[in-house]
């Protein structure tokens, strides 16, 4: 087992968080620095960090979570009942990869994620806001992130733009993030 012993606390961070509720810290009793590269792997990482060593993912709930050598960061957990099923999902994951670390590929990059402007360039580019955003860009920012999808762009319907969209997007795997 490569976690035992930790402390909890919910702080005020915002680091991600949306909801203005406490964060969640999760302070290990060792280092896992050598276990991130594969929770990177297993989790579907979307931003990893080699120096000092980290790797962001998302949970299933949408729920962000910064893995860092001594703790672990998790945006919002609601309250401490549910922040205590997300520790010990979390803990279990990574004690079970850190045992199936021989087969499993380490990997030390970030995602591709897609561009914005790319995005953008794709758009009607008429902020009419039938889409339920108040401009194109902020459509573009919603679907760069898997939030938004080209099929919620109604003036899309139909055009040549709305299939190009839907390409360029499928090439990024946006995991549980997407709703």
């Amino acid at each position: 087992m490569l976690i035992g012993d930790y402390t909890t606390e919910f702080v005020r961070i915002s680091c991600g968080s949306e909801t203005g509720a406490p964060d969640l810290v999760i302070h290990l009793d060792r280092d896992i620095s050598e276990v991130i590269p594969y929770l990177n792997t297993v989790f579907e990482g979307f931003q990893y960090t080699k120096e000092p060593r980290s790797v962001s993912f998302r949970l299933g709930d949408g729920k962000l979570v910064v893995v860092h050598p001594r703790k672990i960061c998790v945006s919002a957990p609601g309250d401490k009942s549910e922040g205590e099923k997300i520790i010990e999902g979390l803990l279990e994951k990574i004690n079970d990869t850190w045992e199936r670390r021989g087969e499993i590929e380490p990997r030390t990059g970030s995602a591709a994620s897609p561009q914005v402007l790319e995005i953008l360039r794709l758009l009607p580019r008429t902020n009419c806001g039938l889409c339920g955003e108040p401009t194109c860009m902020v459509f573009a920012s919603q679907a760069a992130k898997g939030r938004k999808t080209p099929e919620e762009c109604p003036p899309l319907e139909g055009g040549e733009k709305k299939s190009k969209l839907a390409e360029y997007l499928a090439r990024f795997d946006f995991g549980p993030e997407k709703k």
